[in-house]
């Protein structure tokens, strides 16, 4: 029988944002394949936990991935975990959550921090309607294109983007009015910051 697979959100910028559900996870899982071991140690080391752990990150998934499979598959339990957030939403851990979903491994989501709903809330935008964009293309051509084929929508939507990279991004959007922008920050998520653009609404997180 497989084992399987937790999703495992981590708090973001806060420790008291680990849920009993979320240590649990952590601490029932056989092993645990993070983004950044180095980050993530730091976590179990507050939890006073010591788990073998496995790197598992965008440009390793090809390898990584099956590897974590073929452990799973023999029976074995992973706890999935990012620098902060969920898990497989706009990140890497999508294509293990497929892999693991083709093979008939069960995938478990514990409910936690995450960043765009969070802004979302936040925000003082309508939340009926959103639309989430995730990060951006590097390549500017490419972010234009991006940028270009929202102009005219109407729910709110949500970006993750670097911190380093805000000021730029939100000067490229193609609909912008300085009179009706807003910035907030979200208390306890040193991770995130948020910037508002009403005519279009997009917020942007930083992350």
């Amino acid at each position: 029988m497989s084992g399987i697979l937790y999703l495992v959100p981590t708090p973001i910028g806060n420790l008291g944002d680990i849920s009993q559900r979320m240590a649990e996870a952590l601490e029932q899982a056989d092993f645990i394949a993070a983004e950044d071991t180095r980050v993530s140690v730091k976590l179990l080391n507050h939890l006073g936990l010591k788990k073998q752990m496995v790197s598992y990150y965008r440009h390793n998934t090809e390898t990584s991935g099956p590897a974590i499979l073929e452990r799973l598959l023999a029976g074995e339990s992973c706890a999935l975990v990012t620098d902060a957030g969920m898990p497989a939403i706009s990140d890497p851990g999508e294509e293990l959550v497929a892999l693991c979903a083709a093979h008939g491994v069960t995938v478990t989501p514990i409910p936690g921090p995450c960043a765009l709903v969070t802004a979302l809330a936040a925000s003082g935008q309508p939340t009926g309607r959103f639309t989430f964009e995730g990060f951006l293309a590097m390549n500017k051509k490419n972010r234009r294109r991006h940028l270009e084929s929202l102009r005219g929508e109407e729910r709110t939507m949500i970006f993750y983007e670097a911190p380093h990279k805000l000021a730029a991004t939100a000067a490229s959007w193609p609909v912008h009015d300085p009179h009706s922008t807003a910035a907030a920050t979200i208390p306890a998520q040193i991770h995130a910051i948020v910037i508002l653009s009403a005519p279009s609404r997009p917020i942007y997180t930083a992350v």
